[in-house]
């Protein structure tokens, strides 16, 4: 059995005691979409939820024995924020030290908030070789025990499933070579890609 709660439900409604009794009871995964470590953008998304909020709840997750799946969203940090967005999601994620990661792409849905930022020009998102670099960036800045990190999702141009540590090194430079030589055979497909 699995769960994916929203933020508040997990970090201030149930204590370390009650997730383990749910683990008890068979909840075997908690899937918590951390989004962004970035607090600037957090904040600009609406997400109702702090950086340290986040942590907190990963960590009663864990400490009940609860496999934690994380997923961040490539791109939400537009281009102003993309390194920034990158580095703090790594370093929140290390902190986190969750058993899986999933990596999805924003993708801009008509009619949503975010795309009204955009097409008023107060937003700019990061174009495929843009997201893969973030992709870079997050990984490097990422330090796990063991964890599966994957960027296979439909909405990713570089799918990529690696275990970690030790997969880490390999998909760095992988992912060095595509922007080094802007390959986009190497790339997923515009109509391929979905949410």
């Amino acid at each position: 059995m699995s769960a994916s709660m929203p933020m508040p439900e997990i970090s201030s409604r149930r204590n370390r005691n009650e997730l383990s009794e749910l683990r008890e009871l068979g909840l075997g995964i908690i899937y918590l979409g951390l989004e962004t470590g970035n607090a600037q953008v957090l904040k600009r998304i609406r997400k109702n939820a702090t950086v340290e909020q986040m942590k907190q709840a990963a960590k009663r997750v864990k400490e009940a024995g609860i496999l934690l799946s994380v997923t961040v969203l490539l791109g939400i940090g537009g281009t102003e924020l993309s390194r920034a967005h990158a580095e703090d999601t790594g370093k929140v994620l290390s902190e986190m030290d969750p058993d899986y990661v999933g990596a999805l792409s924003l993708i801009v849905v008509p009619g949503t908030p975010i795309a009204g930022e955009i097409d008023s020009g107060k937003l700019a998102i990061p174009g495929p070789f843009g997201l893969i670099e973030e992709l870079g960036t997050m990984i490097a800045n990422c330090n796990f025990t063991r964890c599966f990190f994957a960027s296979n999702h439909a909405s990713n141009y570089l799918p990529l499933r690696i275990w970690m540590p030790e997969g880490k090194e390999k998909a760095l430079k992988l992912i060095g070579e595509v922007l080094r030589r802007k390959d986009e055979i190497k790339l997923r497909p515009e109509y391929l890609r979905a949410l």
